[in-house]
């Protein structure tokens, strides 16, 4: 067993570890503690002979060698800071964030002599790193625990609570759909394993549960991935609630519900108006959004051009994000032009109707946005002969990989891209939110056989 407590420092990671090291019967690492041991000198020392550069090599190469441990293991406050550091603690190991506020920690980390890491003000810093390392944190929890106005004896026994797990009643499903082996596999859970899972209306064609399954058994992480298929939002959230998910990725028609749920927003899903990622930390819940991620990586390095977006909802938006971000000139069309000039006013871009792209100067790149196509739906938005050969076609649709849309382009000699693409990268993006793990888009697509 290999519990390993992440967190700022003066949140009590080391003397709690003592304790919860002792309850247990097992070995206790403190990676500080094991860093100067290595350095033959304290840290204070090590970041003024070589800097901070030199301690997080020494920390990496500490942690490393706790990959397969058991034990309890209390990290340093920047530690998860590396996602090989994140890798190497998440495997065989249940993640426990001990968190407090800015004002306790400043307090309890007073005089310290750890080395300055900003040219703020003690007070000051706390609180700045805080929010700078909090998505980290999260990321690479399973369990999140207060520590103010707790002992750490008190957290201790917090703690051995939380890995105990909870009891699931997978009743709470009851009225989502779901297939009948995945209904058996809930049941079979066992109190301790992480669960997540795919948010939408419908989602049972997702190829996320079978992705993230893969990954966790990669990546050595008790954890399991479900469907969470309901048309009411307020449901999933409930029932996720109840289950004890750590994360939910949000697909149509959730993603406007899920920010609006979000306890906390990053920058990202607050300017696109939507998530697709929900990461629950403690009774927090973090927002995301990776789609834009998932729409520019393809189109890198194509430079900047004309585009156009087919569709006015979550996706598209989170395309216009991407196609902007990348210096593109965008205009939206959608078949509700009130819906289009709604999206393109927030962007200030363009608007229009479906139709009115006949009549356009072809664009650099097209990117389909909508549902149309998906699964076995025949219909598509463009024909061949409104495509001109050198507009590049990036249909968001993944499933089927070569849509109506893709097929109709390719006659017409465009560059396309399919959705899976769209699918690798934000895949990546939004296992990193998750897990705190970055995966290679080369490993996503050799898992889904692309």
């Amino acid at each position: 067993m290999k519990v390993v407590l992440i967190g700022y420092r003066g949140t009590g990671k080391s003397t709690v570890g003592r304790i919860l090291a002792d309850r247990l019967g097992l070995p206790f690492y403190d990676t500080d503690a094991m860093v100067e041991a290595r350095a033959g000198r304290s840290i204070p020392a090590i970041f003024a002979d070589e800097g901070e550069e030199e301690f997080r090599a020494l920390e990496r190469a500490v942690v490393a060698g706790l990959t397969d441990v058991d034990g309890v293991v209390a990290t340093g406050g920047g530690a998860v800071l590396d996602q090989a550091n994140v890798a190497a603690l998440r495997r065989g190991g249940r993640v426990v964030l001990l968190e407090a506020d800015a004002e306790t920690i400043a307090e309890r980390t007073k005089g310290s002599d750890r080395p300055p890491l900003t040219a703020l003000p003690p007070a000051d810093e706390v609180a700045a790193l805080l929010a700078r390392r909090r998505p980290h944190y999260c990321a690479a929890a399973d369990f999140a625990l207060s520590t103010a106005g707790l002992t750490p004896a008190e957290t201790a026994d917090a703690v051995l609570g939380l890995l105990k797990g909870r009891e699931r009643d997978p009743q709470v499903m009851d009225g989502f759909r779901l297939p009948p082996e995945e209904a058996e596999r809930l049941h079979s859970l066992r109190p301790a394993t992480g669960l997540y899972g795919i948010a939408g209306h419908p989602c049972l064609h997702s190829r996320s549960p079978e992705l993230y399954t893969a990954l966790f058994a990669t990546y050595g992480i008790d954890a399991a991935y479900t469907f969470f298929d309901h048309p009411e939002f307020g449901e999933i959230l409930r029932a996720a609630r109840a289950l004890g998910v750590q994360g939910l990725s949000v697909t149509v028609p959730h993603k406007a519900a899920a920010l609006a749920a979000a306890d906390e927003v990053d920058p990202h899903a607050q300017a696109i108006g939507a998530a697709n990622t929900l990461v629950f930390c403690g009774d927090q819940i973090r927002a995301t959004n990776t789609d834009w991620t998932g729409v520019r990586r393809p189109l890198e390095g194509a430079g900047a051009g004309t585009a156009v977006v087919l569709g006015a909802g979550g996706a598209a938006a989170g395309a216009v994000y991407a196609l902007l971000d990348l210096g593109c000139e965008v205009t939206v069309l959608a078949r509700n032009l009130r819906q289009a000039e709604g999206l393109a006013g927030r962007f200030r871009c363009r608007a229009g109707e479906i139709r009115d792209f006949a009549g356009m100067t072809p664009p650099d790149v097209v990117v389909h946005a909508t549902p149309v196509g998906m699964g076995t739906d025949p219909r598509t938005l463009l024909s061949a002969t409104d495509l001109d050969p050198a507009t590049t076609v990036f249909d968001l649709v993944y499933t089927p990989q070569e849509t109506p849309l893709l097929r109709a382009a390719a006659a017409r000699g465009c560059r396309t891209i399919p959705g899976t693409e769209m699918f690798v990268y934000q895949a990546c993006e939004q296992f990193l939110h998750m897990t705190g793990i970055q995966v290679r888009p080369e490993t996503v697509r050799e898992v889904l056989g692309l």
